[in-house]
């Protein structure tokens, strides 16, 4: 029963997000934080699974972690081409089959590692675009959002004109991700950087050139950039986090 209540759900959010747009690109987010003392254990077995992401019949992942800002440790996540096969039972009995990590049932050794986890599909940018920054750059800058009720769109909004505002500064832009289901985070943001000094370069970005930015972008001022988004949020989490490669 359990089952096939889990099919019928399934098939009732592909339904709804094959018709919001045709040419999604999905994944899959998996936020982790280990068992007191089995950090560097975990990382070591996703690791050793992100080598043989074929074998467990998935996109090539990204694995980062954590260095200061949120409560979880890890953050692995994988782009998904066609979610239905993603939830058959033969793709995911492949998944626990060919790996230590992914989709493993109750009770596996993996969850001896792992004392808190979430899952979620998310609506992000291009194949292409998302594997070119990965690639390019090993530090991340991470916003989470829960927005408000009724403030879902306006939020998305907010990003995307935070985007604009960037690009005036000379800065590149965030990666914008949408939930389609999982966890409590309705959006959230990657921003990619070489290290925490490139990071930290707005700060050299004369007032004046941002205020404009802003202004073009639709905010009143820059000082309102901040103000703004919190108006439309009941939750905000911001971490800072490395790559963690599989070499």
């Amino acid at each position: 029963m359990k089952r096939y209540f889990f099919v019928i759900l399934i098939t009732a959010l592909f339904t709804n997000c094959q018709a919001q747009q045709a040419n999604d690109v999905y994944y899959k987010v998996i936020t982790m934080r280990a068992t007191p003392g089995k950090l560097l254990d975990l990382i070591d077995v996703i690791k050793a699974d992100l080598k043989n992401y074929e074998r467990a019949g998935i996109e090539k992942p990204y694995l980062m972690r954590h260095s200061q800002g949120d409560h979880w440790d890890l953050l692995l996540m994988y782009p998904i081409q066609d979610l239905s096969k993603h939830f058959s039972t033969t793709e995911m009995e492949k998944r626990r089959d060919n790996s230590a990590t992914l989709d493993q049932g109750y009770g596996r050794p993996y969850y001896n590692m792992v004392s808190w986890q979430e899952e979620s599909i998310v609506e992000g940018p291009s194949l292409k675009e998302f594997n070119a920054r990965f690639s390019e750059f090993d530090y991340y800058h991470v916003e989470m959002f829960q927005a408000l009720a009724g403030k879902q769109e306006e939020l998305l909004r907010q990003r995307e004109m935070e985007n604009v505002y960037l690009t005036e500064i000379g800065r590149d832009t965030n990666l914008i991700f949408t939930k389609i289901f999982g966890g409590e985070v309705d959006i959230f943001t990657l921003g990619f950087y070489r290290d925490i000094k490139h990071f930290a370069e707005s700060a050299d970005i004369p007032i004046e050139k941002e205020n404009v930015a802003a202004k073009k972008a639709g905010f009143e001022s820059v000082f309102t950039i901040g103000s703004y988004l919190r108006s439309l949020l009941l939750e905000h989490h911001d971490t800072l986090a490395g790559a963690l490669r599989n070499d």
